[in-house]
This record gives C-alpha cells, structure tokens and sequence, in this order.
C-alpha cells in the first residue's frame, strides 16, 4: 500500500459495534458467527482484517485483542490489525497486546487509534475526555517507542518507568489514525502513516476531508500509505434483493447516517460507489455490514470477491 492505487483495496472488519440480538445477549452463536464471517472474508480475498475497540457498553461486546486472536486463525497471511481508543488505555498494555498479536498473526500488523468519545466511556475506564488530544498523542509516542525496542519513562498523562516491550513484530507496524475533525486529520497527516475517515461521511463531505488529508500531508512532507475510508454496506445478488435486505434498514435510519453514506446494491452498483471513493484519493474501503441476518452476511461476501476482481480489472 506504499503508493495510490487506481482502485480501492478492499478491507474486511468484521466486529460490529452494533451487533445482532443474540451477541447483544451473549448467546451461542456470536463467537461462530464472527468466526464464519472471518473465514468467508478470507476466501473472498478480501485484503485485511480488523476490528474496534469499545468499552463499557450496554450490550455485550467482544473486546479486540482476544477476539482478534481467535480471528487471525481463520484468517491466513493477509494484513490484520486492531483499533485503540489510546486515551483509554495505558500504553504500556497496548505496546504488550499488539506485540504479542503481532507474533500470532501471519502477516504484517496494522495499528489502527483514535481519540474516542462518550463521556460515559471515559469515566467507566477512569479517564478524562478533557484531555484526550493531548493523552493520544503521548501514547501515540509511547507504543512506537516502545514497539522500536526502546526502554521508556515518561511523566505526563501517563506515568510510566522503565517500561520495555520484549515480544515485539517482527516487521515495522503500520500506524493509522482515524480522524473526522480538521485538526485530527492535520494530526493524522503531521504523525500517522495512514488515515482513516469514518463511515458517517456522504460523498461531498469524504471528497472535502481526502483532499485536506493530502493537502496536509504535503504540507508535512510526508507521503500516506494509505487513505481509507469505512462502509457500511450490502452486496445483494441484484440490485432489487439488494433493496428488500438493505432498504427497509436504511429507510428505518441506520445508526442515524446520511443515506447518502452507505453502500447498498447488486455487485456492479457496490462496484461503481467503490470507484467513486477511487477517484477521490482513497486507497481503502473498509467494510462493515449493515445488517445482521449471518445467511445475508455470508453471501454478501461471498459476492464481495466479484466487486474486489471488478476493481483490480478496472
């Protein structure tokens, strides 16, 4: 992902923030389902694997370091990797989980952060939202240094002494920031290799924010290895299946995104609105489904490989 493809790579996270009824229940299927969801994406083809972070929700959720474990056993070689929310964790911790996914994972790691929100959140896990762009930064910091080998102390938001890492990856991590703010893109740009946008935004606003990235990042002098961008999607066998599956969802207010924001349709549609973001800079789509059912999942994609190929062929 050193350059600017003329096509978005397709990504694969399969974690749901907003997971079915019975994953919000705990029950006995969320593990397989998520299970089957990664071995489909793999054959599929589909390029990399990730998954959130999210803490003290309402309904159950999988936490990412352990789920991701058991994910990457499904998953091959292909690129993996795991979002943090750096100003709720110590970065020690982060430093120590990474290295040791990284040691399980057969391919490269990719170190996916933001500064999360939800006060609710920050104070769950002891944190304070106030200073949230200042702790992310020296965690930011923090987990490079310590994941390059290096022995750190450190006094500010977050106290640390001789802290080290000895079970590191074997090859350089790539470092993401997600960002939706002018400022946070600026900082994406100023100190990430990567930036991901979030997947609330319509086409205008995603053009406006990929052209201020690369702006930005030439006014750093630094050149991205990759510009993504989350959906939500669907990939029906045609355009009208499409519709009944994802329709009724979106018209209901889906997460209380812009229509506008989602990806819904047969392969060709799903293809076109990828080659959209193509030519707006983007690199990456990272794909989340927006519906539940795992049937409708599973064929969603399984068709994701004909958009994946449409793509590579263009």
């Amino acid at each position: 992902m050193g350059g600017l493809p003329h096509y978005p790579s397709t990504l694969s996270r399969l974690t749901r923030p907003a997971p079915p009824p019975s994953i919000r229940r705990g029950g006995t299927h969320a593990n397989r389902w998520m299970v089957e969801r990664t071995a489909a994406a793999r054959q599929a083809g589909l390029d990399s694997l990730f998954v959130g972070d999210h803490h003290a929700t309402p309904g159950a959720y999988y936490q990412n370091v352990p789920i991701l474990g058991r994910m990457l056993a499904e998953w091959g070689a292909a690129p993996a990797g795991c979002l943090f929310l750096l100003p709720l964790w110590n970065p020690l911790l982060i430093a120590e989980q990474v290295g040791t996914l990284a040691a399980i994972a057969q391919g490269r790691f990719i170190f996916q952060c933001g500064l999360g929100e939800d006060g609710k959140q920050f104070a769950a896990m002891g944190a304070d939202i106030r200073y949230r762009p200042s702790a992310f930064e020296e965690s930011f910091d923090l987990v490079q240094r310590l994941l390059r080998g290096e022995t750190v102390s450190s006094s500010g938001r977050f106290r640390l002494e001789s802290a080290r890492v000895a079970l590191r990856p074997a090859e350089p991590v790539e470092y993401w920031i997600g960002a939706s703010a002018d400022v946070s893109i600026d900082r994406a740009a100023r100190i990430a290799d990567g930036w991901l946008a979030s997947p609330g935004q319509t086409p205008e606003m995603a053009r406006r924010q990929a052209d201020l990235y690369r702006e930005r990042c030439a006014k750093h002098g630094r050149t991205p290895s990759a510009v993504a961008i989350r959906r939500d999607i669907f990939v029906g066998g045609s355009p009208d299946a499409a519709e009944a599956v994802a329709g009724p969802i979106v018209t209901r207010g889906y997460r209380g995104f812009d229509p506008a924001a989602l990806v819904w349709g047969s392969v060709e549609q799903v293809t076109e609105k990828f080659r959209a973001l193509a030519a707006m800079g983007y690199t990456d789509v990272i794909v989340r489904h927006l519906i539940d059912d795992q049937g409708e999942v599973l064929g969603s994609l399984e068709r994701l490989a004909a958009v994946r190929e449409a793509l590579r062929s263009a």
